[in-house]
């Protein structure tokens, strides 16, 4: 968690301990060991170029109020679905602030120009043959 916080401010962030899903007999219907974690964008204080690539990234975990929302139910405690999903948001964050490469232009080579003709010239012939011949009168 002092990984996030030194990323975000922890105003924006908000956890809720819900039910864990899944077998686990009697104890998984009264223990809240599932965590819920979401960041507010508005409050997060981050850049915008970095706001629009976490949206991207954020993908289905982007809600309408516009935070993003991480789950952890996958260990039985909550101290480590709480540093799970604090990791992942962590993770999530740092990869929106990495700056994307920039592509440089390459044209084809002549041989993957080759290729590619060959093989439309393939589907040309392959349809061709599907077609009823012509008969010479």
């Amino acid at each position: 968690m002092a990984m996030l916080t030194s990323l975000v401010p922890p105003t924006a962030l908000s956890e809720r301990h819900i039910r864990a899903r899944g077998p686990g007999g009697q104890h998984v219907n009264t223990s809240s060991t599932a965590v819920q974690l979401r960041l507010d964008l508005a409050r997060s204080r981050l850049p915008m170029a970095v706001l629009e690539r976490l949206r991207v990234l954020a993908g289905s975990r982007l809600t309408v109020d516009d935070e993003i929302v991480i789950t952890s139910d996958s260990h039985r405690s909550l101290q480590r679905n709480r540093e799970d999903a604090a990791e992942r948001m962590a993770a999530l964050i740092l990869e929106a602030r990495r700056q994307p490469r920039r592509r440089v232009p390459t044209k084809p080579t002549r041989g993957a120009k080759e290729r590619r003709l060959a093989g439309k010239k393939g589907q040309g012939r392959k349809k061709a043959l599907r077609q009823k011949p012509v008969r010479d009168t």
